[in-house]
């Protein structure tokens, strides 16, 4: 290393984030992985579960499922994998000093990894979407990240292909113009950068916002979506970690499928190529909710497919699950002890359908985080209980058995064009569609608490309604918030853009954005 490049390093911050945070997560020390997660054997419970829950039974004595609770690791998630790597090797190049701030969008995970900075005194700016569960903002406070949030209906995502309404990309820039003055940040510098910071909006382009943000703030931006480092740190620790663990066990991982859940690809990335080198074959399999479906901040394969991590030819297979099935084997798993999160159910149901079918017999399922964040929704879950997400064909069958459809967005509310063609999707009469005002469900999503104009909207006889958004997102969180309250709501799968007559059209030709 030369003189000039290691005076450049924050020695003293490179030394505390080692002691306090790098010694506590998984790491080599000589060929050997130190602070490994557990590596639990899973396979009675799932077989149980099968038995008790889907009904069918799982009988092969060579069946063997093992989790890798990486919900055990420091901030609860294998974000923590990641977010560690990339600190540790910015800290150690000089790219990142004690007095800077860190920036990034994020689902919820890597974020709250990045809150561990806290402690050793870095400040982090996290910029997330409201979809997010309460539970998992709750974790984001509780690491003292600053957040910044957008009120977008999206997950962080690369730039969609249909443009949002100018003026809504407006107002989401007074928004967060607001927010940054108000964290210390000198509101002139994003004035100068405005018609950057708005084209990026229009495009819902959250990823390259906190990176545009942090170049004209001379910030530290991790660009978790597409740094390598977020791969290879599941090739060199993840994998060879599980891959101990089971020799320890006179096994071997070459004769496992891993499954794993899709975020930014990181994890399906590194262990991908760890067994194309060690074993020369493929065996993750990744898994995707259904569309329109929102579990725990991660993507669904049509949102995966815009990521540079995202490599499809290097998997042995993907799998589309919904979560309205595998809900129930959450609460399972759940009861019995085990700490798993949303993503987790969906993995061990697609284990369950492949050993269904005597394809396969020895899994590996990655557990990325645990119930806690998710604790709410949780405890919603009941085989009583209508789905909260609903198809359309599904929704058009029973549709005389909902009093009304009700239009819910923060930002966006439809043309007449729009609202014609939700009835004739439907196969309802306009007049049964409600379009409460959006500060009104901007109110219920902040406060938790029902505004009076959506009380009597939901007011009526056969006590059950039907709520239809843009995309899905906020339709489902009113849902969840409206089930806690004991209100009998449904979500439409994929909001009134995945209608047949919505798919491929702009946006802007039927929703236009919100003024009151």
């Amino acid at each position: 290393m030369s003189d000039e490049k290691e005076n450049n390093i924050d020695k003293v911050l490179l030394e505390r984030f080692e002691q306090e945070i790098w010694s506590k997560v998984p790491h080599l020390e000589g060929t050997k992985i130190v602070n490994s997660t557990p590596l639990v054997d899973l396979t009675e419970d799932f077989k149980e579960c099968a038995k008790s829950v889907y009904k069918f039974e799982l009988d092969d004595n060579n069946l063997k499922v093992y989790g890798k609770f990486d919900s055990t690791l420091l901030s609860g998630s294998i974000k923590v994998r990641a977010a560690t790597h990339i600190i540790h090797d910015a800290i150690a190049s000089g790219k990142l000093k004690g007095n800077q701030t860190v920036i990034e969008a994020t689902s919820g995970n890597f974020g709250i990894a990045l809150g561990l900075l806290s402690k050793i005194g870095v400040s982090v700016v996290a910029l997330v979407s409201r979809k997010l569960q309460e539970g998992v903002f709750k974790e984001l406070r509780n690491e003292n990240i600053r957040i910044m949030d957008l009120d977008m209906d999206i997950c962080p995502a690369p730039g969609m292909e249909n443009r949002a309404d100018e003026l809504a990309a407006k107002a989401t820039a007074g928004n967060i113009r607001s927010q940054l003055s108000e964290l210390g940040f000198n509101p002139e510098i994003f004035d100068i950068n405005i018609q950057e910071i708005e084209a990026l909006l229009a495009k819902q382009d959250i990823i390259n916002l906190a990176r545009f943000l942090a170049k004209i703030y001379n910030l530290f931006c991790p660009k978790q979506y597409d740094n390598e480092l977020n791969v290879d740190v599941h090739r060199i620790i993840t994998a060879p970690e599980i891959d101990q663990q089971l020799r320890e066990n006179g096994d071997s991982l070459e004769n496992y499928q891993i499954i794993c859940s899709f975020g930014t690809g990181g994890t399906s990335g590194g262990l991908s190529q760890y067994m194309a080198k060690k074993y020369d074959k493929k065996s993750i399999h990744v898994v995707f909710p259904i569309p329109g479906q929102d579990v725990a901040g991660i993507r669904t394969k049509a949102k995966a497919s815009g990521l540079t991590l995202y490599k499809p030819d290097t998997f042995a297979a993907e799998h589309e699950i919904d979560y309205e099935k595998a809900k129930f084997l959450l609460k399972f798993f759940v009861d019995k002890g085990h700490d798993i999160g949303e993503s987790t159910a969906l993995e061990l149901f697609a284990a369950m359908q492949m050993a269904k079918s005597g394809n396969y017999k020895k899994f590996i399922i990655i557990v990325a985080d645990g119930i806690e964040k998710y604790r709410k929704n949780f405890e919603q879950i009941s085989k009583k209980q209508l789905p909260i997400n609903i198809s359309l064909e599904e929704a058009s069958s029973i549709v005389n058995d909902y009093d009304r459809i009700i239009w819910v967005h923060t930002q966006y509310t439809p043309k007449e064009a729009g609202i014609e063609m939700l009835a004739k999707s439907l196969g309802v009469d306009k007049s049964k569609i409600s379009i409460p005002k959006a500060r009104t469900i901007n109110e219920l999503l902040s406060t938790q608490k029902i505004p009076e104009e959506l009380s009597k909207e939901l007011n009526g006889s056969k006590g059950k309604s039907l709520l239809v958004c843009m995309a899905g997102n906020t339709s489902l969180m009113t849902a969840q918030v409206l089930a806690s309250k004991g209100i009998i709501t449904q979500s439409l799968n994929g909001g009134i853009t995945n209608l047949p007559e919505g798919r491929g059209r702009n946006p802007g030709e039927f929703i236009k954005a919100a003024t009151e």
